[in-house]
């Protein structure tokens, strides 16, 4: 049996500085075993010893990790040979090996503090989709300022209840992790506290999901007292189903039957602290909620039309804004660049004007008690007299994007508000292309950073607010802004 090493990370270092020497009695080879071990370890090196009959030794087998190559295999095998005539320098070979693994791996330039994640998927469903959303994973990965260093996609047929992934997968991904000094795994599906565990335990790697990883970018975005208060408030809701006692670690005697004692009371003084918590930011949000219906109140009192600008996240919401009204929107190529929502009044010639308001991006798989905590934002859209649907025309899955914030509005109960179909980035592919594509979803396209490609725009939103026939003087007039 082998002693519990505590697995810590060992810095730059890979290798722990340990080399594991067992008996085999039957002349086998190093067993699935002994290489999990290795990974799991990281040892410097495994070997087994034969016992002969008469108790003397036979042949040693030894095996070490290796760098990623071209054969896609994980460790190299010594030849075996009697421990009398064995006449390696470990010492050496291990500093080799772990020179080698810096050359091959991606390297960690000085200064860079990013962590290193790996992206899992596992799927039981359709393999390419999995990769679509694997994409998307690897975008919200940089947008919260993580490295992606590789990424796996596993298709099966049972989801594994314990780890989500197939234990051999999940062997491979600790020797992946070694090979590209990776720091995390970030799983595309959501995971249960006792999976993140159990996967946690067994690898000694710091693991996330795809609700707590959009929940890390929210909370390194919001800015205003609303944003803030509704991203303390879905993380809350997160974590609170996942704070459960360890036992020994909880208490100072010990955990189960017969031992519960300042542990249990701890977990649940945790507990009655986070619920106090929800219940004060919910009556915040709530105050917060009435305020800005007094102030759309008095928009309505002006009989201002409410614009809404609402998409996918990344589609081009901000810098739409910013070039509608010249005005000065955060606007960054990242997901969820924007989180607080903006208005902006713009006016048309004859004397016309409307509020004009950036909102939240949308994104499918949105967490549920992020929907929820973001509602109080989204109140604003009930009182829009026009949606501004922004799509990115040039992303591949423009349509899954549409169908994903479709699926909000309906859950929102927001879909009965009129809505105008906007493609974005229209320069990033082909006139005939985009013109196409907007006949057949009854749109308009544009390009956010061309003020020349609005007067459409400009010209079908006079016609919704204002029902003016198509004769608009809207393209031949200044746009005047404020």
């Amino acid at each position: 049996m082998l002693p519990d090493l505590k697995r810590t990370r060992v810095g730059e270092k890979r290798f722990r500085g340990l080399r594991l020497i067992h008996t085999h009695l039957k002349a086998e080879p190093l067993s699935k075993e002994d290489l999990t071990d290795l990974a799991l370890l990281r040892l410097d090196l495994v070997a087994s010893i034969d016992v002969l009959e008469d108790g003397l030794p036979g042949n040693i087998r030894c095996a070490h990790l290796i760098p990623q190559n071209s054969d896609s295999s994980s460790w190299n095998f010594l030849e075996p040979i009697h421990p009398s005539r064995l006449d390696v320098n470990f010492l050496e070979v291990i500093k080799s090996l772990e020179e080698e693994f810096a050359r091959h791996g991606d390297g960690r330039k000085a200064g860079d503090k990013r962590e290193r994640g790996i992206l899992v998927s596992v799927t039981r469903g359709n393999l390419r989709e999995a990769e679509e959303s694997l994409e998307e994973l690897k975008e919200l990965a940089y947008s919260s300022g993580v490295f992606v260093v590789d990424s796996v996609v596993q298709r099966v047929k049972e989801i594994n209840p314990k780890f989500f992934i197939g234990r051999g997968k999940l062997n491979e991904l600790v020797i992946r992790c070694m090979q590209h000094e990776a720091d995390l795994f970030i799983f595309d599906q959501n995971l249960s506290a006792a999976q993140i565990k159990s996967i946690t335990d067994y690898t000694d790697m710091k693991v996330i999901d795809r609700a707590q990883l959009i929940l890390d970018i929210f909370a390194q975005r919001a800015h205003s007292r609303d944003g803030k208060i509704q991203v303390e408030l879905a993380q809350l809701k997160y974590m609170l189903p996942r704070l459960v006692g360890k036992g020994v670690e909880m208490s100072q005697l010990m955990g189960g039957i017969g031992g519960r004692g300042p542990g249990e009371t701890k977990l649940e003084v945790d507990r009655r602290k986070a619920k106090e918590r929800i219940n004060h930011l919910e009556k915040q949000i709530k105050h917060l909620s009435q305020e800005r219906f007094q102030r759309r109140s008095l928009r309505k009192k002006k009989g201002v039309p409410i614009i809404s600008i609402i998409g996918y996240t990344n589609a081009g919401k901000s810098t739409l804004l910013n070039n509608l009204t010249k005005s000065q929107v955060f606007v960054e190529d990242k997901l969820f660049a924007t989180l607080d929502p903006s208005s902006r009044r713009l006016k048309f010639p004859r004397d016309r004007e409307v509020i004009i308001t950036d909102t939240v991006g949308f994104i499918r798989d949105l967490p549920d008690d992020l929907i929820n905590a973001f509602k109080a934002t989204l109140e604003e859209l009930e009182d829009a007299d026009l949606l501004l649907h922004v799509v990115d025309i040039s992303s591949p899955y423009f349509e899954k994007h549409i169908k994903a914030v479709d699926k909000i509005l309906e859950e929102l109960k927001l879909d009965n508000i009129p809505a105008l179909l906007v493609f974005n980035k229209e320069d990033r592919i082909s006139k005939e292309e985009a013109a196409n594509i907007c006949n057949l979803h009854n749109a308009i396209s544009i390009s956010a950073i061309k003020q020349e490609t609005f007067y459409r725009l400009l010209k079908r939103i006079e016609e919704v607010l204002w029902e003016e026939n198509s004769n608009s003087s809207i393209a031949h007039q200044p746009l005047v802004t404020d």
